[in-house]
């Protein structure tokens, strides 16, 4: 969500902070604001909109400084305007922060009976405004300490201060907050992608902790306000993820690069010369474990819905599925003989990281399936699959997905093999299978004229209802809610022998339906709900890999995926539905890569 940068430095910042800000735009959101010191002055600018407008403020008016902080906003308390946009700021002190502050009204209210007044619709001014406050009796790091114990909620927050403009002062509780190290030029920053164009060298914060940053120096603090020291992580550098190469957006860039993707995720754990499975090191000998837990939210939540089915038919094991922003408020009776599994794209996302931090007390065993392996989620996990998907942009996950998919997939293989409940020559067959996953999503790929051609029929539709049994079930889902970030249109994932019991109610004349059915032990019954939707008038979209010829009356668009194993149809039926969520979206001239009100690193509850 909102994303914080801070550079302590020996030249100007502006310019970098801006270039930085850029970097972070993934996150999603919706105003932007730097504020630098110069000559004891806290020099603010902001806008409503891109960073791209906030780049022309300053060309026209300059921001200079040698210390600064810079912010994108994605609203949580108050409208998207110049006036609520980061960073805030009084005359002595400027805050930018990312969470939600829950007691911001009380202590809004106290401050207001001291005759403070508030410019802002805000959380984020009660800081700025506590900490002028504390500033009076208290050096700034004493002053931040004393404040912070007064917050209820989530919080990373990078500080300036006027009387002393050398340093910059972060804190982190709930939120993740980093810290770069570079020659006369320390950095703060929401997450690792801000800062790896200027280093490798980054520390994370723990919760509780603190940091104060200059030019030469970096130091940190714990809960208590103990000087510590912190590991130094030497991160990989990715490719420019700023470069969409010739794509009209990174969403169709990453849809298209999904057969490479796929590749290495798929190369990464297949031992291509015993065709085996590489996977070590378990938390829990596989034997032994009596249930596994896959806890996530969004898409991720949906990739754990499929691995259900996948574990369910290839183990013994009892699996529980959860959303992670559910799970933690329920009484979880806890087992040490389970496996709980946190899906993450980002490895940030507030709920999923709460959940796990409740499993870490509790004593039981954790992995991380992340596409970022330097993550929160993944620093704090007992064991880590990473997908390998590479940076992602697009708010809507597409590769990432499909990473997802693959790992969890792999997983339910491995543990089926080392418990001895799926036979050898099955085992192998399906790791071959595996090996031709990125070809055949290669070759689904060359479906998009098609999917072009379909998304024309949703322009005038009011929604739409996406259809599926078994493991298509939670692929629906994935496509109505593709289909409902990209182009704003309502859409309806829902269990195809589920119809009866109430959507049916929905089905009307030209009502677009799309029906998943590929060529599974469902396939009938499937075909049987496909004809409850006809003969109510809904126009059928019916994506299958059955090798004979499509049921051609009554359907409006067939689509035939290519066929290469049961437990592989979620992944390829997912790429079909991507394309067209993307092109009805493309057709709206919707913001592909930004939709409204959504975000791509979920860092509030």
């Amino acid at each position: 969500m909102c994303g914080i940068i801070g550079i302590a430095s020996n030249k100007p910042v502006s310019i970098n902070i801006i270039n930085s800000l850029k970097k972070l735009e993934y996150r999603g959101y919706d105003s932007a604001g730097l504020a630098t010191l110069i000559n004891n002055f806290i020099n603010e600018k902001k806008c409503s909109g891109r960073v791209d407008e906030l780049e022309k403020i300053l060309f026209k008016s300059p921001s200079d400084g040698n210390i600064g902080i810079g912010h994108v906003r994605w609203a949580t308390h108050g409208v998207p305007n110049v006036v609520n946009a980061h960073p805030h700021s009084s005359k002595n002190v400027s805050v930018v922060h990312n969470g939600i502050i829950e007691n911001s009204d009380e202590l809004k209210k106290e401050l207001e009976l001291k005759g403070i007044k508030f410019k802002s619709q805000t959380d984020t001014e009660v800081i700025t405004l506590l900490i002028t406050e504390a500033l009076k009796n208290s050096e700034p790091l004493v002053a931040v300490f004393s404040i912070l114990k007064k917050l209820k909620g989530s919080f990373a927050l990078g500080i300036i201060f006027k009387d002393f403009p050398d340093i910059i002062i972060g804190a982190r509780r709930g939120s993740p907050l980093a810290v770069g190290f570079s020659n006369n030029e320390n950095y703060l920053g929401s997450d690792s992608y801000a800062l790896k164009s200027m280093t490798n060298k980054i520390s994370y914060l723990d919760d509780g902790e603190l940091c104060i940053l200059t030019e030469n120096s970096v130091s940190f603090y714990d809960s208590n306000l103990k000087k510590i020291n912190k590991k130094i992580h030497i991160v990989s550098k990715d490719e420019n993820i700023s470069d969409k190469g010739d794509y009209k957006n990174f969403m169709s860039k990453e849809i298209f690069e999904q057969p490479i993707t796929a590749k290495k995720c798929v190369n990464e754990y297949i031992d291509s010369i015993k065709k085996d499975i590489n996977i070590y090191n378990f938390p829990l000998e596989p034997k032994k474990i009596k249930k596994i837990i896959l806890i996530g939210c969004g898409t991720a939540y949906h990739s754990c819905l499929v691995a259900k089915y996948w574990f369910e038919e290839l183990t013994k094991i009892d699996i529980e599925i959860d959303i992670a922003s559910e799970f933690r408020y329920r009484n979880i009776k806890f087992n040490s003989n389970n496996l709980y599994i946190f899906v993450s794209q980002s490895g940030e996302t507030a709920d999923t990281a709460a959940a796990l931090d409740i499993c870490k007390k509790n004593n039981v065993k954790t992995c991380a399936v992340v596409n970022t392996i330097e993550s929160t989620i993944a620093r704090n996990s007992d064991w880590v699959l990473p997908i390998h998907a590479g940076p992602e942009i697009g708010v809507a996950s597409t590769k990432a997905f499909i990473g997802q998919l693959i790992v969890l997939y792999i997983l339910s293989l491995k543990f089926s093999s080392m418990r001895e409940e799926i036979d050898k020559k099955i085992y192998y067959q399906k790791i071959k299978n595996l090996e031709k996953l990125p070809n055949s999503i290669k070759n689904t790929l060359l479906l998009e004229p098609d999917l072009q051609l379909m998304a024309k029929e949703f322009l005038d539709a009011r929604g739409s209802m996406f259809l599926g049994r078994g493991c298509s079930f939670p692929i629906a889902l994935e496509g109505a809610l593709k289909l409902k970030e990209l182009s704003y249109l309502h859409a309806e994932g829902y269990p195809a022998g589920e119809m009866k019991h109430g959507p049916l109610a929905l089905i009307e004349e030209g009502l677009p339906v799309i029906v998943i059915a590929p060529k599974d032990k469902y396939f009938e019954k499937t075909l049987s709900n496909m004809q409850e939707v006809i003969a109510r008038g809904g126009k059928i979209f019916f994506f299958t890999d059955n090798k004979k010829e499509l049921i051609s009356e009554n359907i409006r668009f067939g689509l035939r995926i290519t066929n290469i194993d049961n437990f592989l149809s979620p992944i390829l039926m997912t790429i079909p539905l991507q394309l067209l969520a993307y092109h009805v979206a493309l057709l709206k001239n919707c913001d592909i890569d930004k939709p409204r009100n959504l975000a791509k690193s979920v860092t509030v509850e």
